[in-house]
């Protein structure tokens, strides 16, 4: 049987410690304690400090599909199924709005070579029975009138979605702490402490250990370096450099209604006026600079999208490191470890997975049964390899 469609040992945890304070962290804890794990989240820097302050929120699994990624493309689906209960369940807890839209999405080719890409993935997405609309150039700014009246054509894909991740991250924040789960931060977890096999505890920097049936490793970027993961179950998880820019223009007169994309750039609104306009995509190591190229290629690329954007406010711009795996499929599920479980490599769809991943490791960790197609996620596909052992 694959590791993932059970617990290690078929014993419900008593208690769980969540690695890394980023939306994937918290959204695991969450369910946890929902399932009713007693959980405590632990992160070196603080909460949405790492790639998901610099994401821009978009829900899209149609819109983002690429080929060649049908396994991904059913848990992308699951997830954005999920978003509802997902945040109408931290809502109800942290008191806050937390401002999720299904509010469509416009993908449009420039130039005639870009028609013929984007005519691909449409045939892709309703060989696989999503919903899309091929528009023309007419119909197209019919929906989104600011577009470059010079566009070659678009699809429409109605159910994609956007949240902003900075305010899910305080509302998951506010959530968990009214419901009295502990989160500690600028506390770094130096090692992986265990009784034969089995995980009993994880040691912090200084000395303090905090005893644990269940270890959750959701460090984002840094699992593939991560030297209290021991080397046989260490995935290999590489980071992508992603920088975005931020504008700002009047709330009551968005540019755009819904997510917009080109071949090289996408627009994701907010409802306070602020545009999110990325991203880039570099294998620049651990390298968080921001740079002058990817500024001016991010905005004439989104002004030769929707010209009017030359008018916004320019509010900064900043750069994020995506967890990347070799097959681009997330990281999910239990390790070689009895007690350690992995839920990372989510590359660029980590806030789009958030419900799907938490349910997951939750069902795992408690022992529910559960049909989701985590089985491709598993962890142990790439346990041989890293530990050159079968």
């Amino acid at each position: 049987m694959n590791r993932s469609d059970t617990t290690q040992d078929d014993q419900p945890a008593r208690g769980a410690v969540v690695v890394g304070a980023g939306i994937i962290g918290l959204a695991c804890a969450w369910e946890m304690h929902r399932a009713g794990v007693e959980v405590a989240v632990v992160d070196r820097v603080g909460p949405g400090s790492g790639t998901t302050a610099v994401a821009a929120g978009m829900l899209a699994p149609v819109g983002e599909l690429h080929f060649g990624e049908t396994d991904l493309l059913r848990m992308n689906l699951i997830s954005a199924g999920r978003y509802p209960e997902f945040v109408a369940s931290i809502e109800r807890s942290c008191g806050t709005g937390i401002g999720y839209r299904r509010c469509g999405g416009v993908h449009v080719a420039l130039d005639r070579d870009e028609a013929g890409e984007l005519r691909r993935s449409h045939e892709l997405q309703l060989r696989l029975g999503q919903g899309s609309e091929w528009l023309g150039p007419a119909a197209a700014r019919e929906i989104e009138p600011g577009l470059a009246p010079g566009l070659a054509g678009a699809i429409r894909v109605p159910g994609d979605g956007v949240v902003d991740p900075r305010v899910l991250t305080s509302a998951l924040v506010e959530a968990l702490e009214s419901e009295r789960v502990p989160i500690l931060t600028g506390r770094a977890v130096e090692a992986l402490r265990r009784s034969g096999d089995r995980v009993v505890a994880v040691g912090l920097e200084g000395g303090a250990e905090i005893e644990t049936d269940v270890v959750v490793a959701a460090t984002g970027a840094e699992s593939g370096r991560a030297a209290w993961l021991p080397d046989e179950v260490r995935p290999p998880v590489r980071p992508v450099k992603g920088q975005v820019v931020e504008l700002r223009g009047d709330p009551g007169l968005s540019l755009c209604s819904g997510i917009l994309g080109s071949e090289r750039v996408y627009l994701v609104p907010r409802p306070d006026g602020r545009l999110i306009v990325g991203a880039t995509s570099e294998e620049l190591g651990f390298d968080r600079t921001v740079t002058a190229g990817a500024v001016y290629e991010l905005l004439r690329e989104a002004g030769r999208l929707l010209p009017d954007v030359v008018e916004l406010e320019y509010l900064g711009a900043r750069a994020g490191l995506r967890p990347g795996t070799p097959d681009n499929l997330p990281v999910i599920g239990p390790t070689a470890i009895p007690g350690l479980y992995l839920a990372t490599g989510h590359y660029r769809n980590g806030i789009l997975l958030a419900p799907f991943t938490a349910r997951a490791i939750a069902a795992m960790v408690t022992g529910e049964a559960t049909d989701d197609p985590v089985a491709a996620a598993d962890p142990g596909r790439f346990e041989t390899s890293v530990s050159g052992t079968s």
